[in-house]
């Protein structure tokens, strides 16, 4: 059994003249990166390894949830603008040791990406998480194998 968890990046801010590539978190997507990342440790919610967009808003989703988990975490281009292909692609690049991943994106790439692979129709809001159980013992059988919805988590509806 493998894991896969999205978080779609918490709320960013739009300073001027800022490209969307470098967009900063506002303070309330650095309050509920936080809280996210806590209540899902606190729930036992197993993360092995993290892969982030590059941007600035998701890679620092990332890295608050590496200060409550203390893994590795990598970028990977293809989950900045993402389609639903640039996520097969990132977990088809997966090792296989890795049985728990959280992967950092963007809506709506993120939100059409979960629906493809689960009959719950959702759409993330920031911060939003959603963790999927895949029915195999290698990413390259990700695209045959079950996929079972386990939680979606809002940062609006948790408490800590």
């Amino acid at each position: 059994m493998k894991k896969l968890i999205l978080v779609r990046h918490a709320k960013s801010d739009w300073p001027e003249e800022t490209e969307d590539f470098d967009r900063p978190l506002a303070d309330k997507g650095l309050q509920d990166a936080l809280k996210m990342s806590k209540f899902l440790k606190n729930n036992s919610v197993a993360i092995d390894y993290l892969v982030s967009s590059p941007a600035v808003r998701a890679l620092n989703t990332c890295k608050i949830f590496n200060q409550t988990y203390r893994l590795n975490y990598v970028t990977n281009e293809k989950l900045y603008n993402p389609s639903e292909n640039n996520f097969q692609s990132v977990i088809y690049d997966l090792n296989d040791d890795v049985n728990s991943v959280a992967f950092f994106s963007h809506n709506n790439g993120i939100s059409n990406f979960a629906n493809s692979i689960s009959e719950d129709i959702f759409h993330f809001p920031t911060c939003g998480v959603a963790g999927f159980e895949i029915s195999c013992d290698s990413w390259s059988q990700f695209d045959g194998a079950d996929k079972k919805l386990l939680f979606f988590y809002e940062p609006n509806k948790i408490q800590l």
